[in-house]
């Protein structure tokens, strides 16, 4: 009963943001009626989604052939938005894809492009005045998140590198790769001298 309310709530977002971007109608013309079938391993549900041409379709428990079958985690499904890393996630087997895998890639590259201008649609709420500032507000929160994730990215590094000293810093690596290579080198002399003098 909850699968089926959120299916349908998700197919009702799905829809708005077509009415939000007519551009990403654009893009998904060359996949009308193509399902793409996602398992959700974490969940064990199997969720289909196609286009009909004017709205979006979600199913959920979905047991019918489809274009394309993708299974995976929710932490890798939420690597997708990058189209590119596609191929990347299947060499390394955290997705398993059956089927047609441009009805996959297109899939994701439409919804990575999915481009709504939301000071235009808040501004019906708000006003010009109101939706301009409410996102310029939004993308002064969204900067400096990123920098307070960079910088605490950078301490929990530098802590664990040189206070608990947890990790190896790149440079000792290097340096112990160095040493590690001259070593073999005069391994390898030491066993050619070896084994001239028993050969003698």
């Amino acid at each position: 009963m909850l699968n089926t309310l959120l299916v349908a709530a998700a197919e009702r977002l799905l829809n708005t943001a077509l009415e939000l971007d007519p551009s990403f109608a654009t893009s998904l013309e060359k996949l009308q009626h193509q399902v793409l079938a996602v398992e959700i391993r974490d969940w064990q549900q199997t969720f289909a989604l196609t286009y009909t041409g004017k709205s979006f379709m979600l199913f959920n428990n979905y047991q019918e052939q489809a274009d394309c079958h993708i299974s995976a985690s929710i932490a890798t499904l939420s690597e997708l938005k990058d189209p590119s890393v596609l191929t990347r996630l299947i060499r390394q087997e955290a997705l398993d894809l059956h089927g047609n895998l441009n009805v996959a890639q297109a899939y994701s590259q439409s919804f990575s492009n999915l481009d709504i201008d939301w000071p235009e649609q808040l501004s019906r709420y708000l006003g010009d005045a109101g939706a301009q500032q409410l996102m310029q507000h939004c993308q002064s929160v969204k900067s400096r998140s990123q920098q307070l994730s960079k910088v605490l990215k950078s301490t929990a590094t530098e802590l664990l590198q040189d206070e608990l000293k947890v990790t190896i810093h790149p440079l000792e690596m290097a340096q112990f790769k160095a040493h590690t290579r001259e070593l073999k080198q005069r391994t390898a002399q030491l066993e050619q001298r070896i084994n001239q003098l028993l050969a003698r």
